[in-house]
């Protein structure tokens, strides 16, 4: 960003990663950190990680004002859980919506995002989602996507069995699926959840598919199901990078 005088505004990011990056995702992709910078970031920019799950937050108004915007990863607990580091969480999300900072929650960040304003979740009326999933945008969301000259057939990688029951007072769903009642959110102008996986491709979701079976979380026929699924669809992952980036950095719901 040029500023007055040659000054440079450099943008700063945070990403509260709310998972453990397994072995595969480290020696592949670096960590789920760098997935989400590969999906958001820009040159630049700075963008820092806080380990949400091990209680790594950022504190002090001092620290938070620092950055022009929070991700909120998904994660293996549950967004209607009482852990410690998830009241925490919950605690700066509401400071967060205070300030009115930009924050973009995906999956068990779009969960934690309702429950933090008011909302309700808890675990998905008709069970696991996991494949590519094509959402139906509302009519005032299909006008926002025409703008920003985003198609409004938006297939997406979903990986979740928690979900999103009722959104929070003053919240709009900006979309729903065959499957999920909610599947984005807005709130206000600076808060968007997403339950699908803008920043995934295939290879993460089969390796995810093994591990939910290694721990019997799902059954074979379910991961069956679920790769067949990829096979018949591709994620429009250059149209969410857009979206997910028009959001955070710029002021497309005003």
């Amino acid at each position: 960003m040029g500023g007055e005088g040659g000054m440079e505004m450099r943008r700063k990011y945070a990403v509260l990663l709310c998972a453990d990056d397994s072995e595969y995702i480290k020696k592949v992709y670096g960590g789920y950190f760098k997935v989400f910078v590969a999906l958001l970031g820009e040159e630049g920019e700075t963008w820092d990680v806080f380990h949400a799950a091990k209680g790594e937050l950022p504190r002090g108004d001092d620290v938070i004002d620092g950055y022009d915007g929070f991700v909120i990863t998904g994660s293996c607990s549950d967004a209607h859980g009482d852990d410690q580091w998830i009241r925490e969480l919950i605690l700066l999300l509401k400071k967060l919506d205070a300030k009115r900072k930009k924050v973009l929650g995906i999956c068990f960040g779009h969960q934690i995002l309702s429950r933090a304003l008011g909302g309700k979740t808890g675990r998905a009326t008709k069970g696991w989602d996991i494949g590519v999933t094509c959402i139906h945008p509302s009519h005032s969301t299909s006008r926002l996507l025409a703008a920003l000259r985003i198609p409004s057939h938006l297939p997406v990688i979903e990986c979740h069995q928690d979900e999103v029951w009722e959104v929070p007072p003053l919240a709009e769903v900006m979309a729903w699926s065959e499957k999920t009642g909610v599947e984005m959110f807005r709130y206000g102008d600076h808060i968007m959840g997403i339950q699908g996986h803008p920043e995934y491709n295939k290879d993460i979701l089969l390796h995810l598919i093994d591990r939910l079976l290694q721990r019997n979380l799902i059954q074979n026929c379910h991961a069956e199901a679920a790769k067949a699924k990829l096979d018949a669809r591709e994620p429009d992952r250059e149209a969410w990078k857009r979206l997910c980036k028009g959001f955070l950095k710029g002021d497309p719901f005003s």
